[in-house]
């Protein structure tokens, strides 16, 4: 998460960057507030393809790490039932 906050810390300063390059720019305020209201949305923009790229690689990490738990259920059970099986036959053997 720490690569996700460092992205919004740097989209955040460019916004405030972009923002404050544009008020001093010398241009009438109609024009400025339309730049402004540009490039805000732009920004908002990639900040939502971030977050999107971001939630996709968290899906997909989820998704991996849940099939490797699966798998490993999966082969303890093997395991064990192999245990139990072992140790019933030895019972069999003290017994007989």
């Amino acid at each position: 998460m720490k690569s996700g906050k460092l992205v919004l810390g740097v989209l955040a300063g460019l916004a405030a960057g972009a923002a404050l390059g544009i008020l001093f720019a010398p241009d009438k305020g109609k024009n400025s507030r339309k730049k402004i209201k540009r490039k805000s949305e732009d920004i908002l923009d990639d900040m939502k393809d971030k977050m999107n790229d971001l939630l996709n690689s968290a899906s997909t990490k989820l998704g991996m790490a849940k099939d490797a738990a699966i798998d490993s259920v999966e082969r303890g059970k093997v395991k064990l039932d192999k245990a139990t099986s072992s140790i019933k036959e030895k019972i069999a053997e003290t017994l007989s």
